[in-house]
C-alpha cells in the first residue's frame, strides 16, 4: 500500500539566470512500512527532497500525497498539525533544547499539541533506546549518541506513520552510527513505520530496502525499479 506519493514534483531556488533547479520532475510512490534510503552527492538535492516529503519545504509544482492527503493543499496550521501528529523528523543536529531533560525533550511535541502522554508508551520508547537510566539527565550531560536517541525518541513519541531522518549520523563517530541506524531499523520494524533516511554513507544506505539515487536533482537510479 502507497503511504507517501510524488507527482512531477519541482523545486528550484533562484531567478532567472542564477535559478537552480534544487529537484525536476519527481515522481515517486513509497510503500507503507518501507526502509528508504535516499542517497547522493552533497547539492544533489536529496535533503530538499525529503523537506518536500515531510511538508518543510514547499514546492513549486507538483503533489505531495502521505497517506492520501495533499499536504501542500491544507493551511499551515493545518500542515503544522499534521506533521506533528504523522510524522517524525530526526536531523543531523539534534535539535534539542538544553533547558529541559530527555523526558521533557521527548515529550513535547505532545505538550505543543495539548494532548497526554501514554506514559506506558514512553517508558516502552526509553527501554528501545537505551535511556531509561538518562530520562532526567540534561542535554550537556548525554554523548552524541545519547543525545540522537532522544532526539529518535522525541520522533517517535507521536507514534507517527513515518520517521524523516536527515543525515542523522553526520555529527556521530562510526560505533554511534552503526547504532543509531540499528536503532532507527529497530522502532521502524516494532512500530511498522515508514522509514527514509538521506545519507552519503554507502555502508548505511545497504541497510535499506531500497535506495533512491539523486543527482542534480533528479531520481538517477530506484534499486525498486525491474
Amino acid at each position: 500500500m502507497a503511504l507517501l506519493e510524488l507527482k512531477d514534483v519541482r523545486k528550484s531556488y533562484g531567478y532567472d539566470e542564477n535559478k537552480v533547479d534544487a529537484i525536476s520532475h519527481i515522481n515517486l510512490t513509497i510503500e507503507e512500512g518501507s526502509f528508504v534510503a535516499i542517497v547522493g552527492k552533497s547539492g544533489s538535492g536529496k535533503s530538499t527532497l525529503l523537506h518536500v516529503m515531510g511538508g518543510l519545504t514547499k514546492p513549486q509544482h507538483g503533489v505531495v500525497l502521505l497517506e492520501g492527503n495533499s499536504l501542500y493543499d491544507m493551511s499551515d496550521d493545518q500542515l503544522s498539525r499534521y506533521r506533528r501528529r504523522r510524522m517524525g523528523f530526526v536531523f543531523q543536529f539534534y535539535n534539542l533544547i538544553s533547558s529541559l531533560n530527555v523526558i521533557e525533550n521527548i515529550v513535547l511535541p505532545i505538550h505543543l499539541d495539548h494532548l497526554k502522554e501514554d506514559h506506558e508508551f514512553i517508558d516502552e520508547l526509553l527501554d528501545l533506546l537505551g535511556l531509561k537510566e538518562k530520562k532526567t539527565a540534561f542535554v550537556k550531560e548525554l554523548s552524541g549518541g545519547q543525545q540522537q536517541r532522544v532526539a529518535i525518541a522525541r520522533a517517535l513519541a507521536m507514534k507517527p506513520a513515518i520517521i524523516l531522518a536527515d543525515e542523522p549520523t553526520g555529527n556521530l563517530d562510526a560505533k554511534s552510527s552503526l547504532e543509531v541506524v540499528e536503532l532507527l531499523k529497530l522502532s521502524q520494524r516494532q512500530y511498522k513505520q515508514t522509514l527514509i533516511l538521506v545519507t552519503h554513507d554507502d555502508m548505511i544506505a545497504s541497510q535499506a530496502d531500497r535506495i533512491i539515487t539523486i543527482s542534480d536533482g533528479q531520481i538517477v537510479g530506484d534499486t525498486d525499479e525491474k
